[in-house]
């Protein structure tokens, strides 16, 4: 989760004006987590958004605020169960500001800090660098800590200054075959903000017209050879049209190294694999890494359904994730 500054971009080079809303302070229950955030414009019928800070009324509200929004930052308080007829029973902080080219254009730095009652006007270079008042220290703190561990903070609302990490996608997914199963999977796992696809297949024609703006789109005469290119810790999905292809992506990627890599494919063809791979002198544990079938067989084999299938898997928790939260509770 953070500050997506590239969806921003396309969203104003679309649009023109558009409000951003985030959930920058949670009270008790609630839909969203602090930092979620939506998109929100005004236009014919209605005007449109994108993202999502829960749904429900305490959503419809917002959007309706932030189209008539007139002020460049607006901190509203709700409480999700009196106020909105919800039944969270939480409250909520919504920061929602004003952004157009020139503004988004100032956003720079890996972490966008500002103070939620200064105006665009009261900023220089940028929400993060206003000259409306200087950072408190517990702001100041954080993002020196942040600098000190090398990583991003976790968004919050601290005295008065909204702090948000710049997104970075988490994982790296390559997707290698743009037929049904890899459209299907393309479109259940390209919304998901922490993932990002980079999409193979052997010629343009193969992809769709119309393909999600944060999609790499590949297209290569051999794409086997692009497996050299990939981040030893990216993940794979190998959904090609071709057997011959399947084994060559396996074979490169078992000498790669990968995070994680699934292979479309029966018990049967995955058995034959395995028998090819070690006369490729892979051993067995190695060859283990690779999990085929992929998805839930149970689900059946309608490539939505295996697409399904796979981001259940894929947004499964690793142990290590599992002990973290453990300690948490």
């Amino acid at each position: 989760m953070g500050f997506d500054i590239e969806a921003l971009r396309r969203a104003v080079a679309e649009h023109g004006r558009v409000t951003r809303v985030v959930v920058a302070e949670v009270r008790g229950s609630s839909p969203r987590e602090v930092g979620a955030a939506m998109l929100v414009w005004d236009g014919l019928e209605g005007g449109g958004q994108s993202g999502t800070i829960g749904g429900g009324t305490l959503e419809f509200e917002a959007a309706r605020a932030a189209r008539a929004q007139l002020r460049d930052r607006v901190l509203n308080q709700h409480a999700l169960g009196p106020e909105m007829g919800q039944c969270c029973g939480g409250a909520v902080s919504l920061l929602s500001e004003v952004y157009d080219a020139e503004r988004v254009q100032a956003l720079t730095g890996a972490v966008i800090a500002r103070p939620v009652g200064a105006p665009f006007s009261d900023t220089e270079n940028g929400p993060e660098n206003s000259k409306f008042s200087e950072a408190p220290l517990a702001v100041r703190r954080l993002l020196a800590q942040a600098r000190g561990a090398g990583a991003a903070p976790e968004a919050r609302l601290i005295d008065g200054w909204m702090v948000e990490p710049v997104h970075r996608p988490a994982r790296q997914l390559w997707i290698w075959g743009a037929g049904h199963v890899g459209r299907a999977l393309v479109g259940v796992l390209s919304p998901l903000p922490e993932v990002e696809i980079t999409w193979v297949d052997t010629a343009p024609e193969r992809f769709p017209e119309d393909v999600p703006d944060a999609v790499t789109v590949v297209p290569a005469a051999n794409p086997a050879d692009l497996v050299a290119h990939a981040p030893t810790e990216a993940e794979h999905l190998i959904v090609t049209y071709s057997h011959a292809l399947d084994l060559e992506l396996c074979h490169r990627l078992l000498r790669r190294g990968f995070g994680f890599a699934g292979l479309i494919g029966s018990k049967t063809k995955w058995a034959r694999f395995r028998s090819r791979l070690a006369a490729l002198g892979h051993g067995a544990e190695a060859i283990a890494r690779i999990t085929c079938p992929i998805g839930e067989p149970a689900l059946g084999k309608h490539p939505q359904a295996i697409a399904l299938g796979v981001a259940a898997h894929m947004l499964q928790p690793t142990a290590s994730e599992r002990r973290r939260e453990d300690k948490r509770a």
